[in-house]
């Protein structure tokens, strides 16, 4: 079974998502902590599994704790969680260490599967090979075009109709786009191509 450790400062928030995540398949031990000194504190005695730290717009509390989580945990499987539509602080997030994301709105499959992904990379660690630079990413005009349009924070529906693509289109570019890059979903390519420049 599958710990989890919450993060927010928020009292109905950590304790709806502490809910919640106690209904999904897998999940055994939840915990809550309302800071990140606390979940610092915590984290080495606990040991969870995953932690999930929360997000909020223009609050930086959240990405600083992603910060000094991977910092002083590097092998701590972080996940955030917030709005759709704040990306600005998901992409920050996950550039400063974080495994991926989950929105408010997530499903338990989609909540399952997130973990699942955050666990493999730390069983993984040792066996992924290094993000290639930014030289060796060879994107097309459609991907890059497709990417941006996430780094604004669109959907593929949206992005499709800006650029007179099916959404169906719009996700095959997605996931050669995930493949290239060596990404596993959105908000990982984004930080990704921010971080190579690939967009600004």
């Amino acid at each position: 079974m599958t710990s989890v450790l919450i993060c927010d400062e928020r009292r109905g928030v950590r304790e709806g998502l502490g809910q919640f995540m106690s209904a999904v398949p897998g999940v055994g031990r939840v915990g809550t902590v309302a800071t990140g000194e606390e979940l610092l504190e915590r984290f080495p005695h606990e040991k969870p599994d995953v932690v999930l730290v929360g997000t909020q717009r223009a609050v930086d509390t959240g990405i600083i704790t992603v910060r000094r989580m991977v910092s002083q945990f590097p092998k701590s499987a972080v996940l955030v969680f917030g709005a759709p539509d704040d990306a600005q602080n998901i992409v920050a997030a996950v550039a400063c260490g974080a495994r991926g994301y989950l929105r408010w709105d997530a499903s338990h499959a989609e909540v399952c599967a997130a973990l699942a992904h955050a666990l493999a990379g730390v069983e993984l660690a040792s066996r992924v090979p290094l993000p290639r630079q930014a030289g060796d990413v060879a994107l097309t005009q459609r991907e890059l075009q497709v990417l941006h349009g996430m780094s604004q924070g669109k959907s593929n529906s949206q992005i499709g109709r800006e650029l007179f693509l099916s959404e169906d289109t719009v996700k095959t570019h997605a996931r050669r786009l995930f493949k290239k890059l060596g990404v596993n979903d959105r908000a990982q390519a984004v930080a990704c191509g921010f971080r190579r420049g690939l967009v600004s």
